[in-house]
């Protein structure tokens, strides 16, 4: 996974929620679930007070309503899927982690759930900074 520049600064900003995919009004990013072993690219930069300049953003991730046991990946877009989880999870469980993640050159990331195949699980991420 790509790391941050040498010297980067931390923004925060206002908590946001910038991708629901429980289909919430006003995201950027909602429904539908994300399909299990499908990565799904957002771009980020540019919504919720993060610039299109932003390096890496600082997230809570939640996932909730998990059709099976597994795991998100979350990376930059365009990059290859890592083997190292963001976040594990129980079929039914609801569970939360923060994490900072780098941005591609676009200002995207890269959501992959590592779950049974035809199953779906549904993924909330809020904002609260970014490195830039």
């Amino acid at each position: 996974m790509s790391t941050l520049p040498l010297g980067a600064r931390f923004f925060t900003v206002a908590p946001c929620r910038v991708v629901d995919t429980r289909g919430g009004p006003g995201v950027p990013f909602g429904g539908p679930p994300l399909a299990a072993q499908s990565p799904r690219v957002f771009a980020l930069g540019g919504h919720c007070d993060v610039p299109s300049t932003a390096k890496a953003i600082s997230l809570n991730v939640v996932v909730t309503q998990p059709g099976a046991d597994g795991n998100l990946r979350l990376f930059p877009g365009g990059l290859s899927l890592p083997l190292v989880s963001t976040l594990n999870y129980s079929a039914g469980q609801t569970r939360a982690n923060n994490a900072v993640i780098p941005l591609s050159a676009s200002g995207e990331i890269a959501i992959f759930a590592g779950q049974a195949a035809g199953t779906t699980v549904q993924v909330i991420i809020d904002v609260n900074g970014y490195f830039e």
